[in-house]
C-alpha cells in the first residue's frame, strides 16, 4: 500500500518536470501532495530524514556540526513548489529543477524502502504521531503556507492513518475497540472537511477528537498487550496533549530523570539559590530567574550581558540552549553560565570544594545521590531543578483537559488565530509553544525575525546582536536566535533577545507588519517571517493576547 502510495507521488511529481503550463503544473502538485500526504504516517516514521527534506520550510537549511562540518542546503521540497508554483510571477525552470530533485529523492525511496514487517507498536506509534502532526502542525499551515490546504490535508493523512490500523485490527481482543476508532476518525474527519482554515475551530478540534483519541491509543495498546522497547518523545501512556504526562522527559535530557526525585529537586533548589556558585559570592542562578517573574529578572539585559533573561519554566522541552543554541544540554547550559566571566566566574570544582565544608550540604548529598559532593552531581541537581519547573496547569491546560469551562470566545479565538491567520504556531509549537518541532522534537528552530535594535514601526535598524552567527561565523545565520516557549509570557516581559519590546502588543504590532521587513529593515536576505502583513483587526490582535495570558501557570496566578 505505502510503495503504491510513494509510486503514484512519484509520478505526478514527475509530470511537473515535463509541462509549462501553469494550469496543468498547478494540477499535478496538487495531485503530487495528495499523494504525499498519504504516504506520510509511514514515511515520517520510517525515514524521518527524507520525509524532512521533502516537507521542509522553504527556506535555507544549515546544518552546523562543528567548525570543520557545515552544511548548506537550498530547499528542494513540496513547500518549495508551492511556493513557486502559485505565485504571481511562477519562475517555471526553478519549478522543473525543484520537482526534478523532488522525484529522484522518490525515486531512490522507491528503490530502497525496508518492507519489513511492521510490529504492532509500530503500528501505534505511525497512528499517533499523526494525531499529534496533524494538531500541533497540520493544521496550522506549517507545510501549506500558500494554499493553506491543511485541513483536507489532515483528512487525507487521518484516512491513511485509519486504513493502516484497519490493516492490524486482527490484534484487537475487545471489538469495541474497533467500532470506536471509526467513529473517531469517522467524526474527525468530517469535523476537518465542514471547516475553512481561517475559521477552523482548532482549540474544539484539539479537546473533542485529538485527545479522545490519545485516551483511545492508550486503551489500544493495552489491549494489544504492547510492550513498548523504549519511550519516544510523546510519552506511551500520554491521554492529553497538554498535560504533564504528555512528554518525556527522559527523551529531552537523554538519559533516565523521570520521575524526578524530590530529594534532588530541592537540593537543586538550594544551589539555585546559592550565591557561593559565584566568585563574588553575591550572584546566584535566582539573581537573572526570579521564581516570581517565571523565573525572568523583567529587565531589558541581564546583569550586564548583551541579551534578555529568557525564562526557565519549560525550557526542558528543547534541543539547543541558550538564545544562539550553544549549549546542548541543560547540565551544559549550567557550566557555561558558571564559568562565564560576566557571569558567576567560577567554577564547579571550586564550589563544590567550598560546599564540601557544609555538613547539610553533604547529608543532603548523600540522601539524594548515596555519593560525596561532586560537580557531576552539583550540575545535574540545579539542571534537574529546572526539569522540574514545568507545571501544565494554566487556565489553558485545564481547560482543554475539560477540567473546568472557564475560557472566554476571546480566549478561544486568540488560539485558533495563534494557529491560523496571525501564523505564531509555525514557529511557536503546541504544546509547549516553542520552536521544537512535534511530533518527533528532535529539533528546536532558530530563526531570524529582523528584531530591531528599537521599539520603531519604520526606518528600523537591524539589532547588533549576531546570535548564531558567533558561534560557528556561518555568514547566513547572523541574526538567527531560537525560538523561545511563549508560556507564562505575561510575567516575561520585556521581549526579544534584546528585550526591545515591553508589552505583548508591541510584539503583536511587529508581526502584524511584517517583522523585520515591515518596519523598514529590508537588507537583511535571510530574514524568515514572510514579508507581508498579518492585516489583524484591533479584535484579533486583542483575542491574540488574551490566549497568551491564559498560558500562565496557576503557581504564578495564585503567587
Amino acid at each position: 500500500m505505502y510503495l503504491l502510495d510513494l509510486q503514484s507521488c512519484a509520478d505526478y511529481v514527475g509530470a511537473l518536470t515535463r509541462t509549462s503550463d501553469l494550469d496543468s503544473l498547478q494540477f499535478y502538485f496538487k495531485e503530487a501532495r495528495t499523494q504525499f500526504k498519504k504516504v506520510e504516517p509511514v514515511l515520517s516514521f520510517q525515514d524521518l530524514n527524507n520525509y524532512s527534506f521533502l516537507n521542509a520550510p522553504n527556506l535555507l537549511k544549515v546544518e552546523e556540526e562543528d567548525l570543520t562540518d557545515i552544511k548548506i542546503n537550498e530547499p528542494s521540497s513540496f513547500q518549495t513548489l508551492e511556493e513557486n508554483i502559485f505565485s504571481d510571477a511562477p519562475d517555471i525552470d526553478a519549478v522543473h529543477k525543484t520537482a526534478g530533485k523532488i522525484h529522484s529523492r522518490l525515486q531512490v525511496l522507491l528503490r530502497n524502502t525496508d518492507v519489513a514487517y511492521l510490529k504492532p507498536y509500530h503500528v501505534l506509534w505511525i497512528v499517533r504521531k499523526q494525531l499529534i502532526r496533524t494538531a500541533t502542525t497540520g493544521v496550522t499551515g506549517f507545510d501549506s503556507p500558500v494554499l493553506e490546504s491543511s485541513l483536507m490535508d489532515a483528512v487525507t493523512a487521518f484516512a491513511k492513518a485509519e486504513q493502516i490500523l484497519n490493516l492490524y485490527d486482527h490484534n484487537f481482543k475487545k471489538e469495541p475497540l474497533k467500532a470506536l476508532w471509526q467513529d473517531k476518525f469517522s467524526r474527525a474527519k468530517s469535523y476537518l472537511t465542514d471547516g475553512d482554515f481561517e475559521n477552523f475551530n482548532r482549540y474544539e478540534f484539539i479537546k473533542s477528537h485529538i485527545d479522545p483519541m490519545l485516551v483511545l491509543w492508550v486503551e489500544t495498546a493495552k489491549d494489544w498487550q504492547v510492550s513498548f522497547p523504549l519511550q519516544m518523545a510523546i510519552d506511551n501512556n500520554a491521554s492529553s496533549l497538554f498535560s504533564k504526562e504528555a512528554l518525556s522527559l527522559d527523551f529531552f535530557a537523554g538519559r533516565k530523570v523521570t520521575p524526578l526525585s524530590e530529594d534532588k529537586i530541592q537540593l537543586g533548589k538550594r544551589l539555585f539559590h546559592d550565591k557561593s556558585l559565584s566568585s563574588s559570592q553575591t550572584v546566584s542562578c535566582a539573581t537573572c530567574h526570579k521564581s516570581n517573574l517565571a523565573f525572568t529578572d523583567g529587565l531589558t539585559k541581564s546583569n550586564g550581558l548583551n541579551r534578555n533573561s529568557p525564562s526557565l519554566t519549560y525550557s526542558a522541552y528543547q534541543q539547543g540552549f541558550f538564545y544562539d543554541k550553544r549549549s546542548g544540554s541543560l547540565e551544559g547550559q549550567i557550566v557555561s553560565v558558571i564559568n562565564n566571566s560576566q557571569e558567576f566566574h567560577s567554577d564547579l570544582k571550586s564550589f563544590a570544594s567550598l560546599i564540601d565544608q557544609d555538613s547539610s550540604y553533604i547529608k543532603e548529598f548523600e540522601i539524594a545521590y548515596a555519593t560525596p559532593i561532586h560537580q557531576n552531581s552539583i550540575r545535574d541537581a540545579i539542571a534537574d531543578y529546572v526539569r522540574s519547573l514545568n507545571y501544565w496547569n494554566s487556565k489553558w491546560d485545564q481547560n482543554i483537559r475539560n477540567e473546568i469551562n472557564t475560557l472566554t470566545a476571546s480566549e478561544i479565538n486568540g488560539f485558533n488565530l495563534f494557529n491560523g491567520k496571525a501564523k505564531c504556531a509555525t514557529c511557536h509549537f503546541a504544546p509547549v509553544f516553542n520552536g521544537t518541532v512535534p511530533p518527533d522534537f528532535m529539533e528546536t528552530e532558530m530563526e531570524h525575525l529582523g528584531v530591531p535594535e528599537a521599539a520603531v514601526t519604520n526606518n528600523a535598524r537591524i539589532d547588533t546582536d549576531l546570535g548564531r552567527f558567533e558561534i560557528y561565523k556561518t555568514e547566513n545565520r547572523k541574526h538567527f536566535f531560537k525560538t523561545p516557549s511563549i508560556r507564562n509570557i505575561a510575567l516575561t516581559s520585556p521581549y526579544m533577545h534584546n528585550g526591545v519590546y515591553k508589552t505583548l502588543e508591541e510584539v503583536i504590532e511587529f508581526y502584524n507588519l511584517g517583522g523585520g521587513y515591515g518596519i523598514g529593515i529590508t537588507n537583511q536576505e535571510y530574514q524568515t517571517l514572510p514579508t507581508d502583513p498579518l492585516n489583524l483587526t484591533d479584535q484579533e490582535k486583542t483575542d491574540l493576547i488574551n490566549f497568551m495570558k491564559t498560558l500562565t501557570d496557576a503557581e504564578f496566578v495564585n503567587q
